[in-house]
């Protein structure tokens, strides 16, 4: 490892504290040194708030080492006015020398417009620094702008026979059935924080009446978005409490609240491209696909998927809803106590 990629690291180890706070702006680490030494760094916390380079200068104790100094920095410095002032005029502004940057913006208004700009103030610029981890890094956001719709991740929980649940019962209370264990459910909770948005399909919502937030993790609520094409969910279940931001997609609009937001699709068409066209337009860089089987398959059948984390228990139901069908490429396997979740990967 050389000196640059040793900073760019670092740069990343920084970023990583931002998951899931910053949407609609990517992770991004800094770390300014002088002498093989740092003297400043810092990371983009929230959007609205001081970039990963404000927060790294102004830890500087010692300003006048900023002439002479390198910064560090995994995605591209912004040239752009937008909640905050452009980054690279403040490289400028302090006659930083060297910059390295990890990888290139991929949002239009910047896409290499930063890079350009330092460098025709004289500024000494390396790019492609350990691109492709600060590219995985940010894989939601590169997927949100180069491929126009969010980063989507499949989850399940199947049993040891494939099943997500058993046949129902008549009069079955609604609520969740489980399958796993409770640091697995903790787990999904904190995945959730990290996630810019949750889906879950009609069926669901009938049967389990879910809430779908992280009340078992520290952290953001998701964005719920629920496919109610006829709708069919009773107006007491949880998901119209009005308590997070919540999108119902269906055939005809109903009155919207001040946190739900009823969108009518044609369901005569393919419904998963409109749906997607309209989380891209309200800036969802990110999303878990929870259910049920229909819904998920209907994404697996699309090859519209990132990501699919599946969890399976101990527990065998003998008969009941079948798991979705995916190929098992690319994966990882964990064990959380009795459960194993088999992480996979969809590469173009």
């Amino acid at each position: 490892m050389n000196i640059h990629e040793k900073y760019i690291k670092r740069c990343i180890e920084l970023a990583q504290n931002g998951l899931g706070t910053t949407y609609p702006n990517p992770m991004v680490g800094s770390v300014i040194v002088y002498e093989d030494k740092i003297i400043g760094e810092g990371w983009h916390k929230k959007a609205g708030e001081p970039h990963a380079e404000v927060n790294a200068v102004k830890s500087v104790k010692d300003k006048s080492l900023l002439k002479k100094a390198t910064i560090y920095v995994s995605l591209e410095p912004c040239s752009h006015f937008g909640k905050t002032p452009p980054c690279c005029d403040l490289i400028i502004a302090n006659e930083i020398p060297n910059v390295v940057v990890g990888t290139v913006d991929p949002n239009e208004k910047v896409a290499g417009r930063g890079i350009l700009k330092l460098i025709e103030a004289g500024a000494n610029v390396t790019v492609g620094v350990l691109e492709e981890e600060c590219n995985e890094l940010n894989k939601r956001f590169f997927t949100f702008h180069q491929k126009k719709r969010p980063y989507i991740i499949l989850k399940w929980a199947e049993s040891q026979d494939s099943f997500l649940a058993p046949e129902k019962e008549i009069n079955q209370e609604r609520k969740p059935i489980w399958i796993t264990n409770q640091y697995s459910r903790q787990l999904v909770h904190k995945w959730r924080t990290e996630e810019q948005a949750i889906l879950v399909g009609t069926q669901t919502v009938v049967d389990d009446n879910p809430k779908l937030n992280a009340r078992d993790w520290n952290g953001n609520n998701p964005v719920r978005v629920v496919i109610d094409q006829n709708n069919r969910i009773d107006e007491n279940s949880f998901i119209f409490d009005d308590s997070v931001k919540t999108f119902i997609f269906s055939k005809e609009s109903k009155r919207s609240k001040e946190n739900t937001q009823f969108e009518v699709i044609d369901f005569d068409k393919n419904s998963i491209p409109q749906i997607l066209d309209v989380l891209y337009q309200n800036q969802i860089q990110s999303i878990i696909i929870e259910g049920g089987r229909q819904t998920i398959q209907s994404f697996i059948d699309e090859n519209l998927w990132d990501e699919a984390r599946i969890f399976v228990g101990k527990t065998s139901f003998l008969n009941g809803t079948k798991a979705p069908i995916i190929t098992r490429k690319n994966t990882t396997k964990t064990n959380i106590l009795n459960d194993e979740l088999i992480q996979i990967r969809n590469y173009d």
